[in-house]
């Protein structure tokens, strides 16, 4: 099953929109189809964006909604402690915990849709890929047909 680091935006797209690449990627987390990676700062990352109302002010979810679904996420997905810091690498200070999650998990995948701000990295690893959601379907649908 292929590891992946979903980047907060995806989370956000996943719940305000129903028929997006992202709803898609997460429903594939729900089903068991590819393994999320979580850890402590990605967590709390998570937990705060989603507590922003005015992000979600037009949205179907409310707040309650929102911490319920984190708290169904986080109990799919493999907790990863992060031991090693790969400094400096990206230009945004904040971007560099989902990049260290990822290598500690040995994930294939990070999933944004910031991919030129985690591209930029200074560091290469060429067994990671930086993908958005379109592109992970499109990787999972090609991998299924082979099968």
């Amino acid at each position: 099953m292929r590891k992946v680091v979903l980047d907060t935006n995806i989370i956000v797209s996943a719940l305000l929109s129903p028929d997006g690449a992202s709803r898609a990627v997460m429903r594939m987390a729900f089903e068991g189809r590819i393994e999320p990676l979580i850890g402590h700062k990605l967590f709390l990352e998570y937990q705060s964006v989603l507590g922003r109302e005015h992000i979600f002010a037009r949205g179907p979810f409310d707040a309650g909604k929102r911490n319920q679904f984190l708290d169904d996420y986080a109990s799919i997905c493999r907790w990863v402690e992060i031991h090693f810091n790969w400094r400096p690498n990206l230009r945004d200070e904040a971007d560099n915990h989902v990049i260290e999650l990822a290598l500690a998990g040995q994930a294939r995948y990070v999933v944004t849709h910031n991919i030129r701000d985690f591209a930029a990295g200074e560091l290469n690893m060429p067994d990671l890929r930086i993908v958005d959601a379109g592109t992970l379907l499109q990787t999972e649908r090609s991998e299924r047909w082979r099968h």
